[in-house]
C-alpha cells in the first residue's frame, strides 16, 4: 500500500503546514488531528493551553501511533504560539466564522497562486464549545470559514481540521509540482 515506516516518515519531506490547537479539550479530538496530520504529512502540530500532549492513552486511542510520527510542540498560551509562527514567517489563519473571513477555497487559491509567506501556512482551530479565542483571532493574518448549508453553524473540531488539512495540503502539493 506504499505506507512509510516510522523512520521513513520522519525523514520524508513534510508540507509547510502547521496546525495549532487552541485549548481543544477532548483527548480523542487531539488524537484524531494527529492521525489526519500523519496522513497529510504536514509539518507539525502546536498544542496549546488545556490540550493534552503525548504520551496519553486516550489520545493514542484515536491517533493510533501518529503521535510517534507527527512532530509537535506545546505552548501554554496560544497567543505565544501564533506570535512564534508569525516570527518564523508563517501566514496564520484562525478557522472560525468571523466578519471578513475568507472561504477555505479562497485561501487554498491564495496558497496555490501566491504561496503566501515564504515559510508556509498555519491554521488555528479552537475549543469545542468556545472556538478560537477572540484575542487569537485578532492577531491572526485572517480567518478561514468553511461554508455550511444545514441548520448547525459548527462542526466537530477534528472533522474541521481534516477538511482544512486536506484542502490546504492539496493546494501545497500543487505548488510543489
Amino acid at each position: 500500500m506504499g505506507r512509510l515506516s516510522v523512520a521513513d516518515y520522519r525523514a520524508a519531506d513534510k508540507l509547510p503546514l502547521v496546525v495549532v490547537l487552541d485549548n481543544v479539550r477532548s483527548q480523542y479530538n487531539v488524537g484524531a488531528v494527529f492521525r489526519t496530520a500523519d496522513a497529510m504529512r504536514i509539518e507539525r502540530i502546536d498544542l496549546c493551553g488545556i490540550c493534552c500532549c503525548p504520551p496519553n492513552q486516550e489520545l493514542h486511542k484515536t491517533a493510533l501511533g501518529a503521535e510517534e510520527t507527527v512532530e509537535w510542540r506545546y505552548f501554554k498560551d496560544t497567543l505565544e504560539a501564533v506570535r512564534a509562527l508569525q516570527a518564523e514567517g508563517y501566514t496564520v489563519y484562525a478557522v472560525e466564522q468571523a466578519y471578513d473571513s475568507s472561504t477555505l477555497e479562497e485561501v487554498a487559491g491564495k496558497v496555490k497562486n501566491e504561496r503566501l509567506k515564504e515559510k508556509g501556512i498555519a491554521v488555528v482551530l479552537g475549543h469545542e464549545v468556545f472556538g478560537v479565542q477572540q484575542e487569537v483571532i485578532d492577531i491572526c493574518d485572517g480567518c478561514i470559514e468553511i461554508p455550511q448549508y444545514g441548520t448547525k453553524h459548527s462542526m466537530n473540531v477534528s472533522v474541521t481540521a481534516g477538511i482544512v488539512m486536506y484542502r490546504i495540503s492539496e493546494a501545497l502539493r500543487a505548488v510543489k509540482k
